[in-house]
């Protein structure tokens, strides 16, 4: 898409053996949107994406690459990715997975609703908005997918339908608004983290539908152990911040 109104982005992926998808991600990322950069965070992979990632940076300027020294978990390797972006002074900066489940021929839907309709903070890539869908999933874990957002929502007490999708973008100012130093989630509950944080902070978030893609080469980080830590984490997040919520009514109400 014509990236005009939106400035310089980026959209950073993180990696952790992911050798046979990322050039095939990448390459299809920079035919769709050649305007957008692409930033690599590798967590040391043992079976060499690091290096592949340096190979595809070279021969392309707008190929970036950060290596981290050890396996820190997704939210982890997203706040160092976001903070390289900020610190090189990019105005969007984006996530989406390295297996080819969020094809990069969608992101433009994304990116043009960060301008359309008044603008907005962050738009989401949603499987649960009518239009979204979600291909070659086992039912279970689509249940189970479905079922946890409907646990965030009511919560959390958020209308965002896909608050546990990694396919998003950010303006920078959202970012810095919500002050990625003070985010402690670092595994899979950091995309509802951040969601939340933005609409707390009263910011414009918005969900545009996507056709999320089941991988079909390599193998998949998340089980059902993941998921199950993922929402006792958010339980007790949403506890604590319902708590915080009802006292903060009372001492409006003395």
């Amino acid at each position: 898409m014509n990236d005009a109104g939106l400035g310089r982005v980026v959209m950073c992926v993180p990696t952790y053996n992911e050798a046979d998808n990322l050039a095939w991600l990448v390459g299809r990322l920079r035919a769709a949107e050649p305007a957008v950069h692409v930033l690599v965070v590798d967590d040391n992979s043992p079976d060499g994406t690091g290096a592949l990632a340096d190979e595809l940076a070279a021969a392309d300027d707008a190929i970036h690459v950060l290596h981290r020294t050890e396996k820190g978990g997704l939210g982890a390797a997203y706040l160092a990715g976001f903070r390289w972006a900020l610190d090189a002074g990019y105005d969007v900066v984006g996530e989406m997975d390295a297996d080819g489940s969020h094809q990069p021929e969608q992101l433009h839907r994304l990116l043009e609703a960060l301008v359309e309709g008044g603008g907005a903070d962050l738009v989401i890539g949603s499987r649960y908005v009518p239009g979204g869908s979600v291909v070659n999933w086992p039912k279970r874990r689509e249940a189970i997918s479905r079922g946890g957002n409907l646990y965030v929502r009511l919560l959390l007490g958020i209308a965002v339908r896909d608050a546990t999708a990694g396919y998003r973008v950010f303006r920078r100012t959202a970012l810095e608004k919500i002050d990625l130093d003070s985010v402690e989630s670092t595994g899979y509950v950091f995309q509802t983290d951040l969601v939340t944080r933005c609409l707390r902070a009263g910011l414009t978030v918005r969900e545009v539908p996507i056709e999320f893609v089941e991988r079909v080469r390599g193998d998949s980080k998340m089980s059902g152990a993941v998921a199950t830590e993922s929402l006792r984490r958010i339980t007790r997040w949403g506890l604590r911040e319902r708590r915080e919520q009802l006292h903060r009514a009372l001492r409006r109400g003395r």
